[in-house]
Parts: C-alpha cells; sequence; structure tokens
C-alpha cells in the first residue's frame, strides 16, 4: 500500500481549482458580549459560478476557523457570497489516481468542517443562498444554522452522482434531523431526479434552525445569534425511537431498490453509513463514511455519473450547432395551437418562464374551455404548493387567453402546434397558420415523430419552420429536441435554441429524422422487448429483464407514461422508415383498441406485476428467451440504432445521445448516458467491432 496522501499532494490534482477564499471579519453585535467572527466564502466569481472546496480551498477555510478561534470571539459564524453560501466539493479534480487520494480528500475536508462542530465556542451557519452536498455538511457542522428564505438549491445531490456525502453528511444529518428526514435528504431526493429542497422543506425536515427573510437576513440572522446566545432561542433537536430509526432506514432500502434496483452501490453504502451513525461515536462513523466514499469515488458508477453531470451542465448550456445568438428573434408573445394537455403544459411552461401573453387554441369553445380550465387549476396547485406567489398566480391566470380564431395570433413571435399526431392535420393547421401570422413569425411543431420537413414543404416560409419536442411531463423534463429541416434558416434555429435557454431546457439538435434521437431509442428497445413476449417469453421476465441497467422504469411502465396510443403511432412511423429493424407489436395494437391505460400492476408482497388485463389480453408463442437474452437483445438493439444515428447525422455526436438520453427519458446518471454503458459492458464492441468512444 502506498503512502497517504497528503493535503500538499492533493493540490497537484486540481489545477484548474476556482480557489474559495475564507474572509474572516471580527464585528460587534448589539446584545453580544464580545465580537462575533463572520467568515465569508467567496470565490471572487459571480452568481453563476458557485464557490466550491478544492484543497486550497479548504485550507483557506481551515485558517480563517484557527484564526476566529484565536481571536476568542462571543461566536462564530460562516456565511456566503451573494445567493450562494457553498456547492460542496470542486469536481474538476475527479480523476484521483488510487483509493488513497480519494480517502485523503475525504479527510481533509472532515478535518477542516469536524472544528466548527469541535469548537467550544458556538458556531453558526447563515446559509444565504445555494447550499449543496459539501455546503450543506459545512452547515451541518455547526451547531445552528439560519437559512435565507429566497435560497434556492439545498440538497445533497452525491447518491444521485454513485457516491455519498462523505464530509459528516450521513453521520451528522440523522443525529440532527432524524433518521426518516435524512433518508428524505440523502436517498430519496437524490434518487428522484437530484429533487431540491425548498426553505420551508428544509425548515419542515428540521436541515435548519430557522428561515429568514431575504431582503436583511444577514441582520436578521445576527439577532437570532444574539437570541441563541442568551438563551431567548433554544432551537429543538430530534431524537427517535428504535421503532422510528428502523421504519426510516427500512423506507430507504425499499426507495433505494425501486429507483436503482441494485445496479449502482451509491444508495446502498448511503444507508449503511446512516445507520453507523446510530451506534457509532462520531470519530469511527467519520473514519467509516471516508472510506466509503473513496470506495465510490473509484468505482466506474462516479465517473459515469461525472461525465453525465458535464453533459447536463456543460454541453446543454453550450449546445453544439447553435447559431448565433445575435440572429434570435425576440419572443414578446407565443400563440399554442391546441388546448389538450400537452399544449396546456406548454402554454404555462410559457408564460411562466417568459413572462408574455400566450394565446390558446383549439377547434371548438368546448375544448378550449376544457383547457383553459385545467390551465387555472395547475396554476392553483403551483400557489398551493407555494412554488408561486398568490399575485404570480394572478399574473400568469391573466397572460393566458384562448380564442377559437387564429387571428389572435397576429402579433405572435412564436407559434407552436400541438395536436393530434398525424402529418395532414398538422399540415393543415401551418398552412392556416400562415395566413394569419407575420413573415417573421416562427412556426413550431411539437412533434414526437413526424417530418417537420413534410409540415413545411407546401408553405410560403418553409426556412421558419422548426422542430419544438419537448417530454411529458413538461415542468420537469429539462430536454427540447429542436429539430432543423432542411430549408430552417439560422434566424429561427437561433430563436429555438435562445428560447429553449430562457424556458431552461437543454436543447439537442437534431436532423429531421423519424422520431428524432430519444423515441427513436425507447421504441427501438422496447420492441425488442415486446418482439421477446410475443415469442413466448413470460411478461415479466422480459419486463425486468434490463433491471440490472437500473432504469427509472421498466418498459411496460414507460409505455404506461407514454400512452400506448402514442407508442403504438411512433412504432408506425418507425416501421414505416426502416422496416428492417422496427416492428409493430400486435399485443400492442390490441392494447390500444382495448383501450387500456394501466399496463402495470402490483402483486401482493408489493412488487410491480403486469396489470391482469394485460396478462388476459397479450398472446405469447413458444419460443421463450431468458432475462439475460432479452437483455442482450434490446442493448444490441441500442447499441445498432445510437451507431446508426452517428453514421446518418440525427446528431452530430455520442455526447448528443447521452445527453437526450439523460434529460429527456432519465437515464440514471450512473450509467453515464447510454454509449459509455454501452462501451464499459462489451456491447458496442460485440454489435459493431468498436465502442463509440474509446477514450471515456
Amino acid at each position: 500500500m502506498s503512502a497517504p496522501t497528503t493535503s500538499r499532494d492533493l493540490t497537484t490534482l486540481f489545477p484548474d481549482e476556482v480557489v474559495t477564499h475564507a474572509l474572516l471579519r471580527l464585528i460587534t453585535v448589539p446584545g453580544v458580549a464580545g465580537q462575533v467572527a463572520l467568515i465569508t466564502l467567496d470565490n471572487n466569481r459571480d452568481h453563476t459560478r458557485p464557490s466550491t472546496f478544492g484543497p486550497r480551498g479548504l485550507a483557506s477555510l481551515d485558517a480563517a476557523i484557527d484564526a476566529a478561534l484565536s481571536a476568542s470571539p462571543a461566536a462564530i459564524a460562516v456565511t456566503g457570497k451573494p445567493f450562494i453560501f457553498a456547492a460542496g466539493a470542486d469536481l474538476s479534480g475527479i480523476g484521483f489516481p488510487d483509493w488513497q487520494s480519494a480517502r485523503a480528500m475525504a479527510s481533509l475536508g472532515q478535518d477542516t468542517f469536524r472544528k466548527l462542530r469541535e469548537s467550544v465556542i458556538p458556531t453558526f451557519a447563515f446559509v444565504n443562498g445555494v447550499a449543496l452536498g459539501g455546503g450543506l455538511e459545512l452547515a451541518l457542522h455547526c451547531h445552528y444554522r439560519t437559512l435565507a428564505s429566497n435560497t434556492a438549491m439545498v440538497a445533497f445531490p452525491e447518491v444521485f452522482l454513485g457516491i455519498l456525502p462523505g464530509w459528516g453528511g450521513t453521520q451528522l444529518l440523522p443525529k440532527i434531523a432524524g433518521p426518516d428526514a435524512a433518508v428524505t435528504v440523502i436517498i430519496e431526493n437524490a434518487l428522484n431526479q437530484n429533487r431540491m429542497l425548498r426553505p420551508h422543506d428544509a425548515l419542515r425536515l428540521g436541515v435548519v434552525d430557522v428561515v429568514l427573510d431575504a431582503a436583511d437576513y444577514l441582520e436578521q440572522s445576527l439577532r437570532w445569534l444574539v437570541g441563541v446566545l442568551d438563551g431567548a432561542v433554544s432551537p429543538v433537536r430530534v431524537t427517535a425511537t428504535d421503532d422510528e430509526w428502523a421504519e426510516a432506514l427500512g423506507r430507504g432500502r425499499l426507495v433505494a431498490q425501486l429507483k436503482t434496483k441494485g445496479a449502482a452501490p451509491a444508495a446502498a453504502r448511503a444507508l449503511d453509513m446512516m445507520e453507523l451513525s446510530r451506534t457509532l461515536d462520531l470519530d469511527s462513523g467519520l473514519r467509516a463514511e471516508g472510506d466509503a466514499l473513496a470506495d465510490l469515488i473509484c468505482a466506474p458508477e462516479f465517473r459515469a455519473g461525472i461525465y453525465s453531470l458535464n453533459l447536463t451542465q456543460k454541453r446543454a448550456k453550450r449546445p453544439v450547432g447553435a447559431p448565433d445568438r445575435a440572429l434570435a428573434r425576440p419572443v414578446t408573445s407565443v400563440g399554442v395551437v391546441g388546448a389538450g394537455l400537452m399544449a396546456t403544459q406548454l402554454a404555462l411552461l410559457f408564460a411562466r418562464n417568459l413572462h408574455v401573453p400566450v394565446v390558446l387554441t383549439d377547434v371548438d369553445q368546448q375544448r378550449l374551455d376544457r383547457g383553459l380550465a385545467g390551465v387555472r387549476r395547475d396554476i392553483a396547485g403551483l400557489a398551493k404548493k407555494g412554488r408561486v406567489t398568490a399575485n404570480e398566480a394572478n399574473r400568469l391566470t391573466a397572460l393566458i387567453t384562448g380564442s377559437l380564431d387564429y387571428a389572435a395570433f397576429a402579433q405572435a413571435d412564436v407559434v407552436i402546434e400541438a395536436v393530434f399526431e398525424d402529418l395532414a392535420v398538422k399540415k393543415q393547421v401551418f398552412a392556416a397558420l400562415e395566413r394569419h401570422v407575420r413573415p417573421d413569425a416562427v412556426l413550431a411543431t411539437n412533434t414526437s415523430a413526424l417530418s417537420v420537413t413534410a409540415m413545411a414543404a407546401e408553405l410560403a416560409h418553409p426556412e421558419r419552420v422548426v422542430g419544438f419536442h419537448f417530454f411529458n411531463p413538461v415542468a420537469l423534463m429539462p430536454l427540447v429536441e429542436i429539430v432543423r429541416a432542411p430549408r430552417t434558416d439560422d434566424a429561427t434555429l437561433a430563436t429555438a435554441f435562445t428560447l429553449a435557454k430562457e424556458l431552461r431546457k437543454g436543447p439537442v439538435l437534431v436532423a429531421d429524422q423519424t422520431a428524432f434521437v430519444v423515441n427513436r431509442l425507447l421504441l427501438r428497445f422496447m420492441g425488442e422487448v415486446l418482439n421477446c413476449i410475443e415469442e413466448g417469453t413470460p411478461i415479466e421476465v422480459a419486463d425486468g429483464a434490463l433491471d440490472p441497467l437500473g432504469l427509472p422504469m421498466t418498459p411496460l411502465m414507460l409505455l404506461q407514461l407514454v400512452g400506448p396510443a402514442v407508442a403504438l403511432h411512433v412504432s408506425e412511423e418507425l416501421r414505416a422508415t426502416f422496416p428492417e429493424r422496427f416492428t409493430v407489436s400486435e399485443n400492442l395494437r390490441r392494447t390500444v383498441e382495448a383501450g387500456l391505460k394501466v399496463l402495470v400492476g402490483w402483486d401482493d408482497e408489493g412488487r410491480q406485476a403486469p396489470a391482469d388485463e394485460v396478462v388476459a389480453l397479450w398472446t405469447v408463442g413458444d419460443r421463450p428467451s431468458s432475462a439475460e437474452q432479452v437483455r442482450e437483445r434490446a442493448l444490441g438493439a441500442l447499441a445498432t440504432e445510437a451507431r446508426l444515428m452517428l453514421a446518418e447525422g440525427v446528431v452530430g455526436a455520442p455526447e448528443d445521445i447521452d445527453l437526450a438520453m439523460l434529460a429527456g427519458a432519465g437515464w440514471p446518471f450512473w450509467l453515464g448516458g447510454i454509449t459509455p454503458y454501452l462501451d464499459r459492458t462489451g456491447v458496442s464492441e460485440r454489435v459493431a467491432g468498436r465502442r463509440f468512444s474509446a477514450g471515456r
């Protein structure tokens, strides 16, 4: 075994570290006998580059804490730069050469933060903004925590990335907030597409002691500090019973199994560490936590997770192929054709993010009224959950109106259609729109599979037509497939990319080929699973064959979410375009004809199982496959289709396929998209004789 890595050695692994400096000042606070040592974390960048901790940043904080302790103040408080407390570890040094290096980084963070916990002087975290991962752990090491009411994000994203909170999170949060809250924050939220805590959630769960108004947050935090010091304020700490511990850990293991199906070790290791926090002294627990963190950092799932993170944080924000933003036209008014579920989701998304008027249309007043009523219900739901204020809810309601006349789109800068997936219908819609909208208005289609080129072929201005394909549910899924037809001009494309950014979506540029990227891949592998069932494989065997990947849902669950009718339509389009590879399942056709929409049920032991109606309706042959054979066929189909997409120029690089699957299909981060997984498992070479990316 090599010698332990020192903090000096670690700095060589972070050559690009943007150092977060810890700035100490001693301040006088009325009501406090003595001074308060205030440490401010700041990396000298604006809010778009959050403060993070690498070796140099931790050294700066360590020195500031030592200086604060030496000054013997009445209290020590840590806060951040505007809108940012701290966003955790600097991930630029992810390439740790060995386990010892990873373990040394775990120790460096723990040893720095523990000085705040072990201080005989009261310590406070004034969490004035984003607190993620190590930033939240820093706050937990302090004796007390306040939180600004406008904080955008509080979370432990580690399990989502394939590791665990390793600077004290698994040991401290169960002791401070209780095991049930710790399971929610560390396991459940992380595995639920990295859900963030809002301030009121953090307070309700006991992660922080108080939420204070943002306008004068520092002043209020200091007044609250005075209350703690003089005994007027006494925050409550949770003590859990044995039964509560057992129930919380049991829930955590159930969530982990349902979400990962054992495909990634991080959740199980995090739960093990949380369980240790119940019985071990803190020092022993931290040592175990540090060992577990080092193990996971060296595992392939974490490297895949970082690759995924870079795609969603960098490539999605600087999309490949986007024209110069200067060409984009301003969007001050939007039209939405249709008033069904997808159309109303789009209307609310545009109004909420662009703050511009949105007009809905449909073929008759009854459908239009039903759509507008649905929008109002969604807005009321947002207000009830605290996602929007009452004033904002009123403003959104006023922004979204309806009309039966396309003349209402006369001044619209963008009109998007979300009508029935039929090419003739969509062509009629665009032909009618062109008689009413301005010549420079962008016409967008939310089609999931149809040819954008064909839709625009007979228009006077086909150059202003673009595909703008969202995924359901629109508010949650971050992907937009931007489809460039051969005649789409740069100004239209630039407007689409700029619009995607303003809608807080990550765009991927795709060529106009049937089903584009996500639906083409999903229907390809789902088609193989359905084929295996029709050949004779038991439904539950085929449906569970991909469990070792830890996908967010099985093929039947995905089919249920997409909707059997939509899946059948896309299958038929793909079959027409690629008859040599795509099939149309007769079982799926019978499902649609029977009007079945619920395909998945649960057995007596709480396990997922095909619905009885499906079992009764579907027919199977006499050539069953094993789960391994089904999986091999499905993955081989994915590798083949991804390779063909690249050859056809549907996307420019494997990274675009990976980003699309991550953001549009909820592909687990720990798989690294799809092409790295196919490379790691040897499927790429088995199918095509080469990897998608030899360097990954």
